[in-house]
């Protein structure tokens, strides 16, 4: 029995809390019966089902499907005393209370790594009257119906199954935390790619080229693999050069401002759809913790995020394409450049020739998102595990410096890219036929991939792969080290 408490005000107490449960006429009380009174009296448990089914069989000693009264009384009696003798342990200087420091400490005299976060949240949501310090009364009604009651082990997986549940029994995600994700994404998208646009200029100009050259296809046919990369180089070389004479610094940016346009709500819909099929996929999974889920769900995530995002932006996709393939020495710039870019497909190929190559940019674009997510998400994990076993703490209270975070996204980047590039050279071209730097028309997936491999062998599915490596990997690199960054200032985890 607490201290502070005689046996009649005890009886008293257990009597009200039986009442207050709403028993049937016959003073009996079901499951159903069980979660309406937890939601009268607005208990952590009233919409965690699956735990409430263990209540019931702990407290059902007879097993006859119902909970009586003394069948309860004798619940509470056994689970009172253990929260007690648990309450004690915890509350070193034996004052009554038990303040954060102390539930602190016990957590981690019990070997149970819990985050900062979570620790927090665990004790503001016990200290009901939020004067700093949990008192017995406060402990005792949070966790009665804890059927494992011996441990704070058991504490904390009760409170991680009860504490976060909304009244639909879902993972509760406030509004400005689901926005945020989104907000992150934008904003790593809209950096990375401004930080890269001339790069992928330059892997446009290289793709929407159809001719192999000569000098390069000779030396590597006669086995000379350093003089066939020295007249690749002088590829690149005089592609650059020729881009720069179509209109400068301004030509490398071509594009970039629907570049931008286009990438920050496909960077914010992916990272948000990807977190939203995250928390779904652990649902399914029975968990509730993205964190945790397996492998096939991880990548399943990130495959829906990159589809999702790439069929809301595919447009303005084909838009930027065919604008950098129009921008020629002496030709239209900026907006008039759009404008007549946008009017020529219009007036050529309808509203539907914006989506020319869709299919091929969502089947490319479900391994490239799956992939790049995936190995993202395992490296990350995987360094904060070994950090927070070094330095003896939870996983969430080990921030990843900048450089690792963008050593692993450009590692994971530059692996999905080389993956799928053979796809995203054919879609591209697909997006960009029929303009002046690639005059050649398709008719169908196949036509296209016939076509490339007759004129330039099947070294012309990677044409422009150097240039795209070296936008990828710092692209991808910057985004992941903004989005981390970005999702730190936003307190999202």
């Amino acid at each position: 029995m607490a201290a502070g408490e005689s046996k009649d005000e005890r009886d008293e107490r257990v009597a009200k809390l039986w009442q207050s449960l709403g028993a049937r006429k016959d003073g009996r009380l079901d499951l159903n019966g069980l979660k309406k009174g937890l939601k009268k009296i607005d208990h952590p448990l009233k919409n965690a089902d699956s735990m409430l089914q263990n209540v019931l069989k702990a407290v059902d000693t007879n097993g006859d499907g119902y909970i009586d009264y003394s069948e309860f009384r004798t619940f509470v009696d056994h689970t009172e005393q253990g929260l007690w003798q648990l309450f004690q342990t915890i509350d070193r200087n034996h004052n009554g209370e038990i303040d954060k420091n102390e539930l602190k400490a016990a957590f981690s005299n019990a070997d149970v790594t819990v985050s900062s976060a979570k620790l927090d949240a665990f004790f503001a949501d016990v200290d009901t009257n939020s004067d700093g310090v949990i008192s017995y009364p406060e402990w005792r009604d949070f966790l009665l119906f804890l059927p494992a009651y011996s441990n704070l082990r058991a504490v904390l997986s009760y409170y991680t199954a009860t504490g976060n549940l909304n009244p639909e029994g879902d993972v509760h995600i406030n509004d400005l935390q689901g926005l945020g994700y989104f907000i992150a994404g934008g904003i790593a998208g809209a950096v990375s790619r401004t930080a890269t646009a001339p790069l992928d200029r330059l892997k446009v100009y290289l793709i929407a080229q159809t001719g192999a050259k000569s000098a390069a296809v000779c030396a590597a046919k006669d086995g000379a693999p350093l003089r066939a990369a020295g007249n690749a180089s002088k590829s690149l070389a005089d592609a650059i050069k020729e881009l720069w004479r179509a209109g400068g610094i301004r030509s490398l940016f071509a594009g970039n401002g629907l570049n931008v346009l286009k990438v920050m709500p496909e960077s914010a819909i992916k990272f948000g759809a990807y977190e939203s099929a995250k928390r779904a996929f652990a649902r399914l999974e029975g968990h509730n913790d993205p964190k945790q889920l397996a492998p096939t769900s991880q990548f399943l995530s990130g495959g829906c995020g990159g589809m999702v995002a790439q069929c809301f932006v595919y447009p303005l996709d084909t838009l930027k394409f065919r604008m950098q393939c129009e921008t020629v020495e002496g030709g239209l710039k900026g907006n008039k450049l759009i404008a007549a870019t946008a009017r020529k497909v219009l007036n050529k190929h309808g509203i539907l020739g914006f989506f020319r190559g869709l299919p091929l940019g969502l089947v490319g674009m479900f391994p490239y998102a799956a992939i790049d997510l995936t190995t993202f998400e395992y490296l990350k994990r995987g360094l904060l595990a070994r950090k927070a076993r070094l330095h003896h703490c939870h996983e969430d209270d080990v921030p990843l410096n900048n450089f690792t975070t963008g050593a692993i996204g450009a590692i994971s980047g530059g692996f999905s890219a080389s993956v799928v590039y053979p796809l995203n050279v054919l879609r591209t071209r697909l997006q960009a036929q029929g303009t002046i730097l690639h005059p050649a028309t398709y008719n169908s997936i196949g036509d296209v991939a016939r076509k490339t491999i007759q004129t330039e062998g099947f070294r012309g599915l990677y044409k422009g792969i150097t240039p795209n490596l070296m936008k990828v990997a710092p692209a991808v690199s910057i985004s992941y080290v903004v989005y981390e960054n970005s999702k730190r200032m936003l307190g999202l985890r």
